[in-house]
């Protein structure tokens, strides 16, 4: 753009040289301002045109600049983003384990209540088996007494019996002592057939 007005500038001075040669020198003056008037127009543009080249450069600079603060920022929010990714990565992880490991403890925890179930239900019972004995023995130490005492009562007969007391048991003809004697027998076996314990 420049270079065209220097043309125009010295083309429009040529061409007015050429015509006016023949007229005088308020020509020639008027020709020596116009070149004068296009050579500081020329160096003025040429200061603008160095002037838009360093506001270019220095725009070119801080594009640059801008262009390498955004790739910046990119790589930190990539960065970012990947830091926030493996930071859920690492809690879902986290609560897997934890689930798993509340899983493990309610399993653990089910069978104990189950195994202390069975244990209370066998105490239970061994508790209800162990009274049972405990009546069915003292029924049997009661029944024992009784069982003692009948045979120490037999024992004593059999020692208070006599010589006599035998010939008297095997007389024929009344045989009022062996009635006696049966009875007495008859009494005592019903008394151990009392005492008998029950299974």
């Amino acid at each position: 753009m420049t270079m065209r007005i220097i043309t125009l500038s010295v083309a429009s001075v040529m061409l007015c040289l050429q015509t006016g040669a023949a007229r005088a020198e308020t020509e020639a003056d008027k020709l020596r301002e116009a070149l004068r008037a296009a050579t500081l127009q020329t160096r003025q543009l040429e200061d603008q045109r160095a002037q838009l080249q360093a506001k270019l450069a220095t725009a070119e600079r801080e594009k640059a600049a801008a262009k390498a603060q955004i790739e910046a920022a990119k790589a930190e929010v990539r960065q970012v983003e990947k830091q926030h990714r493996e930071a859920v990565e690492e809690f879902n992880r986290r609560l897997a384990e934890r689930d798993e490991t509340l899983e493990k403890w309610k399993s653990a925890y089910e069978e104990a209540a189950n195994v202390a179930r069975d244990r209370d239900a066998a105490r239970a019972k061994f508790e209800t088996e162990a009274n049972a004995y405990k009546a069915s023995t003292q029924g049997c130490v009661a029944k024992n007494t009784q069982l003692i005492k009948a045979g120490q009562e037999l024992l004593g007969r059999y020692q208070s019996v006599t010589i006599g007391d035998t010939i008297v048991a095997r007389e024929p003809v009344l045989g009022l002592r062996r009635v006696e004697i049966q009875n007495s027998l008859q009494d005592t076996n019903d008394k151990f057939l009392d005492q008998k314990a029950a299974q």
